[in-house]
């Protein structure tokens, strides 16, 4: 790695704070610590896996309403948290007994056989599987698992929706027309194409189904297609005294504001950019930013309208607007990074600010690609980085080189495979070092700030206003 990529990725890993990547070989096991023991130590150590739900890197800083959930209990107990990632839940648990984590902050099913295992504690979670449908004027919704009889469902194979599936339509007597999905499909992909209208229907976890539901509000997830199952966070059994304080947390916790502020940012919020038309261009104004746009795209030997496009995108040039998840302003400027440049929290209102904030963001990106030549390739992969987080972006590249792909070209290479980092053949491969992404926000988010940008560079924006 380059001296511009080591000293960009400290921009994105000062943000993770104790989040650290799973340990290396030469790090031992902590055996079977209790409470007492993880107090003395002041860190307490969580399994989790990658997923929209669980666990990710946003922007480079860690999200995920697991995550979250985990994090308040450390800090309730004044400990640092120390989050390392399985690729499946066998591993978790492996991981667990092993004495390498203190808990599995994962919904873990509750059986017979783990009881005898694992102490279950937290709150607990009745996880189902649901049928997600669209809703189009028109077009039924299905009220009960009756209705679906006739009805094609597509559902990824060898899933526990394909089995369920299978089952439901035995207790039905036949009749469901289910589709199994070979390949790498995932149920958001799915999910994706029934809001699309490619697909009538699917069938996922409810908990999945919900998030989804914020970026498709078009879609109905609200018939229940199998029974419930209960599941919840698990510790070792000789760990009582933290099961009994997670278990004490859960239960007050559950009642408190932040509780619902978290579970509120992750399956209610809306996390699709604002559908508003682009405001018409008068005499080359595109904002009543347009002078600071002028002023600091020169930094970055940008043209002004394309940081423009950058703002409208983040903001719809909203200076007092907020994201789901915090970023902040009109260049959503994430709480993290504020911190990591000096800014305080008020001072992101400020317009100025803010914008000096984004752009400074943006020069070390573009630094951190020194080595791609061509530099609308450099704007494509720095524009990626500011939505994601830098250290996607590089292991998309790694996985671009790896597949045969030129890693400093965006369209049909890098893009393709920061698209694919949803999918976890791509984010559990040992080149990447950054996990789970929502990939094709990624790919939509370089792709409408290029288009609007042309649109500006259309619509009356002359060089003299430049």
């Amino acid at each position: 790695m380059n001296a511009y990529k080591l000293g960009i990725l400290l921009l994105g890993l000062i943000l993770l704070g104790s989040c650290r990547q799973p340990p290396g070989p030469k790090e031992e096991a902590l055996g079977g610590d209790d409470l007492p023991q993880i107090r003395e130590k002041g860190l307490l150590t969580a399994v989790t896996l990658y997923g929209s739900t669980s666990y990710f890197l946003y922007r480079m800083e860690p999200m995920g309403y697991e995550y979250e959930r985990i994090r308040n209990f450390a800090t309730a107990n004044e400990l640092k948290l120390e989050v390392k990632v399985a690729d499946n839940l066998s591993r978790m648990l492996e991981m667990l007994a092993a004495g390498e984590a203190d808990v599995v902050a994962y919904p873990v099913v509750f059986t017979r056989e783990l009881k005898r295992q694992v102490l279950y504690c937290g709150r607990p979670d009745s996880a189902m599987q649901v049928l997600v449908q669209p809703l189009r004027s028109g077009m039924p919704r299905i009220k009960d698992v009756t209705e679906m009889i006739g009805k094609d469902i597509y559902v990824t194979a060898e899933t526990p929706f394909h089995q369920r599936l299978g089952n439901l339509n035995d207790e039905l007597g036949g009749g469901l027309r289910i589709h199994a999905v070979e390949g790498n499909t995932t149920s958001e992909d799915l999910i994706e194409q029934v809001a699309a209208g490619k697909i009538p229907y699917t069938v996922t976890d409810d908990r999945t189904a919900r998030l989804n539901k914020t970026y498709y509000r078009n879609l109905d997830v609200g018939l229940q297609v199998s029974f419930l199952q209960r599941s919840s966070w698990v510790v070792r059994t000789k760990s009582p005294q933290l099961a009994e304080a997670i278990n004490a947390w859960a239960n007050r916790y559950e009642g408190e504001s932040s509780y619902q502020l978290i579970s509120k940012r992750y399956f209610e919020l809306n996390k699709r950019a604002l559908e508003l038309s682009v405001p018409e261009i008068k005499h080359g104004n595109i904002s009543p930013y347009d002078s600071l746009f002028r002023k600091y795209a020169e930094t970055l030997g940008w043209d002004w309208r394309l940081l423009a496009s950058l703002a409208y995108q983040e903001s719809h040039f909203r200076n007092t607007e907020t994201s789901w998840a915090g970023a902040q302003g009109l260049m959503g400027i994430m709480p993290g990074t504020a911190e990591t440049l000096k800014i305080a929290p008020h001072e992101l209102m400020d317009p100025e600010v803010n914008i000096r904030a984004g752009v400074e963001v943006l020069r070390r990106f573009g630094q951190g690609f020194g080595e791609v030549a061509d530099s609308a390739e450099r704007v494509k992969l720095t524009l990626a980085s500011y939505n994601a987080g830098i250290g996607h972006v590089y292991d998309a590249q790694r996985l671009a080189l790896k597949y045969g792909k030129n890693p400093a070209i965006w369209d049909d290479n890098v893009a393709e495979y920061v698209r694919l980092k949803h999918e976890p053949t791509f984010y559990n491969d040992s080149l990447c070092r950054f996990g789970y992404l929502r990939g094709k926000e990624t790919f939509n988010y370089v792709r409408e700030i290029l288009g609007r940008y042309e649109y500006y560079r259309r619509g009356g924006a002359t060089e003299r206003s430049r």
